[in-house]
């Protein structure tokens, strides 16, 4: 449709030109007039017929004034006039039509995606089958180039899939027999076996579908600014058209007043302003799709953050294993890992590297049950394995839980972080503690978005209420919705529309309903999965939030520099409209006045492509990722600090050989980086910064840090009584929420001064 409306452009430009030219070069008249008609025709026709289409949804937009204006010019004869404003029309048409496909070019199609026929093994022969008939258990084989049509795991050889439709991940994925793979992704290698675990129905891919599909069709039409302004302009400009011409008796003053009363500013104006907003928003790395999703975005009220992968990294981080001493920290997480790696959800992974970088070898595990929301079980090496939520380990075990992990379900959801319990045999033997880090960016980003007037900030989780909680009561949320499922936030969403401009935003397949059924949508495109992308209205091109903020200033502005268009324009095209019908101006001069009001507001509107005055970057992003990688090293010293505690505190035996060995990681890696912040990094910083020692905050934090470390190094030579025991716990407790806080805001301050964020 675009390429039609530029064809058509091109064509009334070129009839214009060649009608002028043979008018005022060649003095032929009559060539000049049949240019233009034919020039102006395929426009009308056209205009008409959008006018019709609207008419059928009951709408009248701007296009209304268009058609009697230049079917009027036609009429009486003003043929250049006529070839004038369809010029102005088609161009305007074409800008909005280039706002709305300037998106489309970046994403993949949701629905094109869904496969119909699946090959089965059916009595050691292939047969072609409906995939609506395909049942759990089945034996498919997935040839090259196949869309996997239900979820399954993989049998008898390695499979290399693309995920990019589900997870956004660009780089192939190789899995090996055992472990699972989604419906919705591609085999772009050797063919393999399948063995489905889903039917149809319930398969993630087509769940999602259904959803996004029902939310699409329940999600009311945006009406664009031009149409809503047009509700009170056609009736005025009719009743001034229609005064001239009955107080005149001269028709062609009424086409004088629709020639200067064409809302030149609405059709060209506005979809400027739009155009370069959106152009704008994208170079801040912030994709808006069309014109509609960047008015909503500015009129936004309210957002509802996903917590996973949006204000958080969605990758959590496995930070401490505990055990009944069956078994030691590698041999649980060896089989947490084995059993995991067939499993779809994001902790798995977390576990199954950390296995990997322990180089743990993992076994292929057998009778895999992966029970939703849950956990994962299966056979290894003749063991009934169980790896999930404590409440589902402890229940099917039928046991009680011991002491032991009853006090770490009291720590872990103090501390806002996952307990995955790990039973064999029918018998807890370990945990593991897991934790999902906010985005250094999160908590700026929340305060330019309060900052630019969201009324309220809630976070919707598919994770346990005292998880979410923990988060979301860090983060300031105003509210905190947990436990959800896809359908759940779909709920939620409509909820908040109820009270204002609602958006939404997230970054998995489960956030894809609630993205298309909000007023706008926003996916995070640079690691979320592309069918969030293709339901959402905008995407964030980079792993960034604080760039929504920066989008939502650049709607507002926009929007701002439109209304401020049209209503200059139309205020310039009323008192244009008055001359008219008082017989001070011809059709044709009307037209051109009309362009030159056109040329004052395009200009106007293109106001919108700059933006304000921002700082320079005081570290260019190969420091700032430097400088985050020294913090993310030293984690592994801030966790061991903490679990010493801990064990400290629980009255467990601990070796002498720990404690010194963590006052050896203390002596020789985190005093260091504390003194090089302090005596070099920082002051070069603060050099480079605007106000008079703008780090003392952050260096009376390395004077505290430094004092407690000392404090821990002279503890650990003392005699180990008990009051040594209790010091050392406060210390070590100390120390270690101090380093967590002032990791957060040295890695805060660092993504600051690297961004080009404007004011």
């Amino acid at each position: 449709m675009h390429r039609l409306k530029h064809a058509i452009l091109l064509w009334i430009f070129f009839a214009t030109l060649f009608g002028v030219i043979a008018r005022y070069v060649f003095d032929e008249a009559s060539l000049a007039d049949k240019a233009w008609i034919i020039g102006v025709t395929p426009v009308l026709i056209w205009v008409v017929w959008d006018i019709i289409k609207s008419l059928r949804h009951k709408n009248l937009g701007v296009d209304f004034i268009a058609a009697l204006a230049i079917g009027g010019a036609l009429l009486l004869a003003e043929y250049l006039a006529a070839a004038v404003i369809t010029l102005m029309y088609a161009s305007g048409q074409s800008l909005e039509q280039y706002a709305a496909n300037r998106a489309k070019r970046e994403l993949t199609a949701l629905l094109s995606r869904v496969p119909t026929m699946a090959d089965r093994y059916v009595n050691g022969t292939l047969e072609s089958v409906p995939v609506s008939q395909l049942q759990p258990g089945d034996r498919l084989v997935i040839k090259t180039g196949a869309v996997l049509p239900v979820d399954g795991y993989v049998s008898g050889s390695t499979a290399t899939l693309d995920e990019s439709s589900l997870t956004g991940e660009s780089l192939p994925v190789t899995h090996t027999e055992g472990q699972a793979a989604s419906s919705g992704t591609l085999n772009i290698g050797q063919p393999f076996d399948l063995i489905t675990v889903h039917d149809a129905a319930n398969s993630a891919y087509a769940g999602i579908v259904r959803l996004v599909q029902e939310a699409q069709k329940g999600k009311a039409p945006f009406t664009r600014m031009a149409d809503r302004y047009a509700l009170w302009f056609i009736p005025l400009t009719l009743m001034v058209a229609g005064g001239a011409w009955l107080f005149s008796g001269d028709p062609v003053r009424a086409l004088a007043v629709l020639v200067v009363a064409t809302p030149c500013p609405l059709i060209l104006a506005a979809p400027i302003a739009m155009v370069a907003g959106i152009s704008t928003a994208a170079r801040q790395g912030l994709l808006i799709k069309n014109g509609a999703a960047l008015e909503a975005l500015a009129n936004s009220e309210r957002i509802i953050l996903d917590k996973t992968g949006t204000l958080t990294t969605g990758n959590p981080r496995l930070v401490d294993i505990e055990t009944d001493d069956t078994f030691s920290h590698e041999e649980i997480l060896q089989l947490a890992a084995s059993l995991e790696q067939a499993s779809f959800h994001v902790v798995s992974n977390a576990i199954v590297e950390s296995a990997k970088q322990r180089s743990l070898p993992l076994i292929i595990p057998k009778h895999v049950e992966d029970v939703a929301g849950n956990g994962v079980q299966g056979m290894i090496n003749d063991q009934q394995v169980m790896i999930g939520q404590s409440s589902w380990v402890l229940d099917s075990n039928q046991t009680p839980a011991p002491d032991w992990i009853a006090s770490l379900l009291k720590r872990s959801s103090h501390n806002g972080q996952m307990l995955l319990l790990v039973s064999v045999d029918h018998q807890v033997r370990g945990a593991l503690i897991l934790q999902d880090e906010i985005r250094s960016d999160t908590p700026r980003a929340l305060r330019s978005l309060r900052a630019s007037g969201i009324q309220s900030l809630s976070m919707a989780s598919g994770d346990q209420v005292e998880i979410a909680k923990s988060i979301g009561h860090a983060l300031g949320m105003d509210h905190v919705y947990a436990g959800l499922h896809p359908d759940d936030k779909v709920k939620i969403v409509r909820q908040e529309r109820q009270q204002g401009v609602t958006m939404m935003v997230g970054d998995g397949v489960n956030d894809a309903p609630a993205l298309a059924i909000a007023d706008i949508g926003v996916a995070m495109g640079a690691g979320g999965s592309g069918a969030s992308s293709e339901a959402a209205d905008a995407v964030l091109m980079v792993e960034r939030i604080d760039v929504l903020a920066d989008g939502l200033r650049i709607a507002r502005r926009s929007q701002m520099i439109a209304k401020q268009s049209v209503v200059v324009g139309m205020a310039l095209s009323i008192i244009a409209m008055l001359f008219a019908a008082f017989g001070y101006l011809t059709p044709l001069v009307g037209a051109l006045l009309q362009e030159g009001i056109d040329v004052l507001v395009i200009i106007n509107a293109l106001r919108a492509l700059r933006l304000p005055a921002g700082h320079y970057n005081i570290l260019n992003v190969e420091q700032e990722e430097k400088l985050q990688k020294e913090h993310a090293d030293l984690q592994s010293t801030l966790d061991q600090i903490r679990q010493l505690a801990d064990r400290l505190a629980s009255q467990q035996s601990v070796a002498t050989e720990e404690m010194t060995e963590l006052a050896r990681m203390i002596e020789q890696k985190l005093i260091p980086h504390e003194q090089i912040d302090e005596r070099q990094l920082h002051p070069e910083l603060a050099h480079k910064m605007v106000g008079n020692d703008p780090m003392a905050m952050l260096s009376r934090t390395h004077g505290e840090i430094l004092q407690l470390c000392n404090q821990y190094l002279s503890l650990v030579n003392q005699p180990h009584d008990e009051q040594q025991r209790n010091a050392m716990i406060g210390v070590l407790y100390s120390l270690s929420a101090i380093l967590k806080l002032h990791f957060a805001q040295e890695n805060e301050l660092y993504s600051l001064l690297a961004s080009d964020r404007h004011a």
